[in-house]
């Protein structure tokens, strides 16, 4: 293996890490340190001779000044090309230039006053001025404390970054030498210290992090000490700049909020808000080849000029753009934090640095593997609070949602470039897809309780909404007194109503008693078309005589007249049908026992349309339901659907024929049909009730279903009655309802025959696709 090439006067081999330096003349390449050129003068070069080569062809020859405007200063001077930042041109006409004073956006407040609690509830979106550091938990060394002084507690020895001025390029230097440099009663140039972080340095015990830095922060918070990560460090930073230093437009690394002091000097800060039209002009400035030679300040709406004098802290919040100009000699200290308030943008920032190159150098160290910890950390607080009934806060939400988005993108990115800054003993995967349902769980109840609290104020508040609860008020007001006060009480209307179908009064009489009964769901026999119209019922068994006594006012009495049906409600009781005088009563809630499938349908409905075949042109249908469920129709409109009901009064006379069809039906001595079920009901008592396991003497027509569990008795009514006009009407209580009270009577005559009855039956039943 052949031997590694070696360099310079100590003839050691290349190390990337050093500076180092080629002779122009023998081609070698020199450290700096051992040949006495440091890095920020090899600029200045512009022929280098070694030690070597100097006796035999002299010293090196430098670079000649040809302007004061460019960072090559060796161009010519014709005038045309632009001023370039950080250049002494720059600098002075940035001191004359106008900008709106930071007051309109900084909070200045009390040291004391600055805690979790305040920025939590009022935010940490614009920068805080706080002119004594009293209350802020801040420790810092005497104001007396000088530059020598950092040597002493850093080590002169330790290597830093500097920025040349005028040149806008960093460069690595010993801290030993800046000191040098800065005692130096002529400054050939303009040297900013900025990064010296020195939390892993003996100085470090002289200044404490403000107590809302520290609790804030990320590192602090969430950096596990078992990391196979070393523990980032950007909490103590020492800025040393000398007067003109420049530091141009930027966002901190990471978007990371920053707290300045400046212990003694004066700096000067250009403060952009970080809004979503700023943050794309930034990326667009900082990826464009002329950034040097535009002002940013000048491209966006507003630039705030900060002066923040001896003695002052900052504290800036994540993503503001700045810049920051170092008036006169001085010594700052600082640091960076990354925090829960503002997850969303720093993750923003982040993404930006990636898009725009920018070197690990200067990039937040470890920012991937830190929002993996505090991701797991999240985690188990939402579930903390879930588990409390606790809602967290908006802020946290809107960062957890930002982070698991952010997180996607990173484990994809992992498949087509590996840089894993995956912890080793976190399950991504697994991770993103539990915050993600705390996201969703959390979604879910935002959204319940917000059409809760939109539904209960725009009730109380809205006046649209009063408006339109009055207007239904009112029409339930009519609809319940159209229905439910006395037929003799109504008064006559003053337009000529709209006229119902058949079907619509069976259905208005169905949806009042389903209300009073508060059956359940009515269950079809069959989901083909012909199920829909051909509805068959059950025969209903009372579980209390009692409790039907009671609810007579389930029956409809329906009256064919001018071919047309109407109908009039009566009430049952005592044995006869008498027309309602008050109020309905309140509903009653039965209990009913269905009874087994009947296998007679087919027999029943055939002796069903004959009795029916035999009512007259007067036939009054009683129905009594139970255990309905709400029907498929939606329910018109009330308003405007009152009928002028003719108000019919019961006599004494029945029809015979309808009595001989009672007695076939319901005798005390019945015969049952061919495919009827052996164990015939018995007929119903006198007084109305129905016993548990008896059917209604009056049913006209019973079909059992074997697939439905509710039950349903379609009726007749054996009392007949003529049309009166309702002031001649007579307000005794109508004939008994028996089948023995009115046996052996005959039609009257003059009437119909039941031949043509039964034809004008089955035509209504066809139009209004009812079976009777």
């Amino acid at each position: 293996m052949a031997a590694a090439p070696l360099y310079c006067v100590c003839r050691q081999p290349y190390d990337f890490n050093l500076f180092m330096i080629e002779c122009d003349i023998c081609k070698d390449w020199f450290h700096g340190s051992c040949v006495q050129v440091e890095e920020h003068h090899a600029a200045d070069i512009d022929v280098y001779h070694c030690p070597n080569c100097h006796p035999i062809h002299g010293p090196s020859l430098m670079k000649k000044r040809k302007n004061w405007h460019r960072h090559d200063y060796t161009e010519e001077d014709d005038g045309r090309r632009p001023v370039q930042a950080g250049t002494a041109v720059f600098i002075q006409q940035l001191k004359t230039r106008h900008f709106p004073s930071a007051e309109e956006i900084v909070v200045r407040l009390l040291g004391s006053h600055v805690t979790w609690h305040y920025l939590e509830t009022e935010g940490f979106q614009y920068p805080i001025i706080v002119e004594d550091m009293e209350g802020l938990g801040l420790k810092l060394p005497p104001t007396s404390f000088s530059v020598r002084d950092v040597q002493h507690y850093v080590g002169g020895e330790k290597v830093i970054d500097v920025i040349d001025v005028a040149r806008q390029a960093d460069s690595k230097m010993k801290l030993s030498e800046f000191v040098k440099y800065y005692y130096q009663p002529n400054r050939p140039k303009v040297l900013n210290l900025i990064s010296l972080e020195f939390s892993d340095t003996k100085m470090a015990d002289l200044v404490k992090v403000p107590d809302i830095a520290r609790e804030m922060s990320w590192v602090e918070k969430y950096w596990p000490h078992d990391s196979i990560f070393p523990k980032p460090f950007v909490q103590k930073y020492c800025l040393m700049g000398v007067k003109n230093s420049y530091t141009d437009f930027h966002i901190d690394f990471g978007g990371t909020s920053v707290w300045y002091h400046v212990l003694w000097g004066e700096k000067i800060f250009y403060l952009i808000k970080p809004t979503k039209t700023n943050l794309e002009l930034y990326e667009s400035w900082s990826s464009s080849a002329n950034q040097s030679e535009v002002f940013f300040g000048d491209k966006v709406e507003q630039c705030y000029k900060c002066v923040v004098q001896q003695g002052t802290t900052v504290l800036l919040p994540t993503g503001w753009i700045h810049a920051v100009l170092t008036s006169q000699d001085c010594m700052a200290f600082g640091g960076n934090f990354l925090h829960d308030l503002n997850i969303g943008m720093q993750l923003k920032c982040y993404e930006m640095e990636r898009r725009l190159k920018t070197p690990d150098l200067f990039k937040f160290p470890y920012f991937e593997a830190i929002s993996w910890y505090v991701a797991r950390n999240l985690l188990k607080t939402l579930k903390e609070l879930r588990e409390e009934k606790c809602q967290p806060q908006g802020y946290l939400v809107e960062g957890v949602k930002a982070l698991i988005s952010a997180l996607k993108t990173w484990l994809r990115r992992e498949l087509t470039a590996p840089n894993s800054e995956i912890p080793d003993h976190i399950r991504p995967s697994l991770l993103i897809k539990e915050l993600s349902w705390e996201i969703r769980h959390l979604e879910a109840q935002e959204e319940d309780s917000s059409k809760a609290v939109k539904s209960q104020g725009n009730a109380s508040f809205s006046p649209e909404r009063h408006h339109q609860a009055r207007k239904v008020a009112r029409r339930f007001k009519d609809h319940h007194r159209r229905y439910h006060h006395h037929l003799q009480h109504q008064h006559q209307y003053h337009h000529e109503p709209k006229l119902q179908s058949n079907l619509d009064i069976l259905e208005l009489h169905t949806r009042e008693v389903l209300k009073r009964l508060e059956v359940d769901p009515l269950k079809e026999q069959d989901s083909d078309a012909g199920s829909k119209v051909n509805r068959t019922f059950k025969k209903v068994v009372q579980s209390s005589a009692t409790t039907v006594d009671g609810n007579h006012d389930n029956a409809l009495r329906l009256v064919l007249c001018n071919g047309r049906i109407v109908c009039e409600r009566l009430r049952l009781g005592n044995r006869v049908l008498k027309a309602e005088r008050d109020e309905a009563l309140p509903c009653q809630q039965h209990h009913i026992s269905p009874e087994k499938p009947s296998s007679c349908q087919q027999v029943k409905m055939e002796a069903g349309l004959q009795c029916v075949a035999r009512v007259t042109h007067h036939a009054e249908l009683r129905i009594k339901l139970t255990n309905l469920s709400v029907l498929k129709k939606k329910e018109k409109d009330e308003e405007g659907e009152k009928d002028k009901e003719e108000q019919i009064e019961s006599s004494d006379s029945g029809s015979s024929e309808e009595e001989e069809c009672e007695m076939r039906n319901s005798g005390s001595q019945h015969k049952p049909l061919k495919r009827e079920h052996p164990s015939s009901p018995s007929r119903v008592p006198e007084g109305g009730a129905v016993t548990q396991g008896t059917w209604s003497s009056n049913s006209a027509v019973c079909v059992s279903s074997t697939t439905v569990a509710v039950e349903e008795c379609l009726c007749t009514d054996s009392s007949l009655s003529s049309v009166f006009h309702p002031s001649k009407r007579h307000t005794q209580n109508s004939s008994p309802i028996s089948n023995q009270a009115t046996k052996g009577k005959r039609p009257k005559k003059g009437d119909a025959t039941s031949k043509q009855r039964l034809s004008k039956l089955m035509k209504m039943s066809t139009h209004t696709r009812l079976l009777l």
